[in-house]
């Protein structure tokens, strides 16, 4: 519960409750990291041996390199450093004020693919596996799906426009043909947006209807979904590494066969990382907690302005 809510359960001014807690009871202005702590702050005793970092948008939509230990669970002293911006020579010049030997405690990080939070990693926690998050790569996926659905949305705008204009020209009342789920072209490119997210055994009756018919007028966007949740079963049904690599490629035969190019790059970009995404096989590492830790964490900072990271992170 924020200051602000808990100063009104108590008949006070929750505006001023909370600037009273913030500038006198919390210590904020007494902080030793204040003078920084728009651009970075840094808890070099919340270091631990797994850790996560992640790019999330903190305040105003800016974004912000955050590196949490994971152990904490969300809790204090979860949070090892936040450095405002996403670049890496900025964010290692911060972690790189921590100890050698706090940094060689890290023995596990998860980064996704983006070649900063790559750099990142290997500079400033080179003892540390680097495992990449299985979302992440699936996330890649999805959006190829997405790209093709929205593609073929697009047409089917700018053809319903063409017969719109053809049929005012002749002076008809345009009707457009609908499928019998009672969906016209566009409205079920549109509503099959999210069935495309859900494996098909948690499909609603609706969405197997819809999804029954987009496939059969679309059977691109089917072959994509398939591949997609392809690549998502290898991760939840490979127990070990060499049989994620056995089943990875022959999803890249079955990508090379479909001829898809947005699949093709995500192929090349599997294989280009997949050092550290097959290490997700030894401990089903995933990035989640600095994700869902940022998620909690957003109210606290809206409330009490900056204060908040420090009350929330701090280790003290």
């Amino acid at each position: 519960m924020s200051c602000k809510r808990i100063g009104e359960s108590y008949g006070l001014d929750g505006d001023l409750y909370q600037r009273q807690y913030r500038d006198h009871l919390s210590g904020y202005r007494q902080w030793d990291q204040l003078a920084h702590a728009t651009d970075w702050v840094l808890f070099e005793k919340n270091m631990g041996s797994y850790i996560g970092i992640d790019e999330v948008g903190l305040s105003k939509g800016e974004l912000y390199t955050i590196v949490i230990n994971k152990a904490a669970k969300g809790r204090r002293g979860s949070i090892i450093a936040i450095v405002k911006g996403t670049d890496a020579k900025r964010v290692c010049e911060v972690l790189l004020k921590m100890p050698r030997r706090r940094r060689f405690q890290a023995r596990e990080i998860t980064p996704d693919m983006a070649p900063n939070l790559q750099m990142i990693a290997k500079t400033c926690f080179p003892a540390a596996k680097r495992v990449i998050d299985c979302f992440h790569v699936q996330q890649l996926a999805f959006e190829a799906v997405q790209e093709m659905r929205i593609k073929a949305r697009w047409e089917a705008l700018d053809r319903e426009n063409l017969d719109v204009a053809i049929s005012k020209a002749k002076g008809e009342k345009y009707r457009a043909p609908t499928f019998e789920n009672g969906d016209s072209l566009k409205q079920l490119l549109a509503r099959s947006r999210y069935l495309l997210f859900k494996k098909e055994s948690l499909w609603t009756q609706t969405q197997k209807q819809r999804a029954k018919i987009l496939f059969r007028e679309y059977p691109d966007i089917r072959k994509a979904y398939y591949l997609s949740m392809q690549l998502g079963l290898i991760y939840h049904q490979a127990k070990t590494k060499e049989i994620a690599l056995t089943r990875l490629a022959r999803w890249y035969d079955q990508v090379d066969k479909s001829g898809f190019l947005s699949f093709g790059t995500i192929s090349r970009t599997i294989q280009t990382h997949y050092l550290h995404i097959i290490n997700f096989f030894d401990k089903r590492s995933t990035n989640a907690a600095s994700e869902s830790l940022m998620l909690r964490s957003k109210p606290l900072e809206h409330n009490l302005g900056e204060s908040g990271i420090k009350l929330f992170s701090s280790s003290d």
